[in-house]
């Protein structure tokens, strides 16, 4: 099942490459694999919201910026410059050259 997309993604640092996270299923799946010895407080309420916006009762703009403040706590934020040219998206590009 497809859950709610972002409306722009966010990079998070992994050990040996940048990930694009754009939506809830992305989240989840970072989430499931943070490490048991760092899940704290913080984490179980993200988790929590993740599942609400997941069941449309959180929107999904605020489950993206608190994942982006988690990453950013954690360092795992990874700055647009930081991801590989190939996951960047060029929102400048207009269809027709205008």
């Amino acid at each position: 099942m497809l859950l709610a997309l972002f409306d722009k993604p966010i990079y998070a640092q992994r050990r040996y490459f940048v990930q694009e996270i754009t939506g809830l299923d992305d989240v989840f799946d970072f989430l499931d694999e943070w490490p048991q010895e760092k899940r704290n407080l913080v984490y179980e309420t993200l988790i929590r919201y993740c599942r609400e916006a997941a069941n449309g009762r959180w929107p999904i703009d605020a489950v993206r910026e608190n994942f982006r403040v988690f990453l950013r706590q954690n360092d795992k934020l990874a700055e647009l410059e930081d991801a590989p040219p190939h996951l960047r998206r060029d929102t400048s590009v207009k269809i027709g050259g205008m």
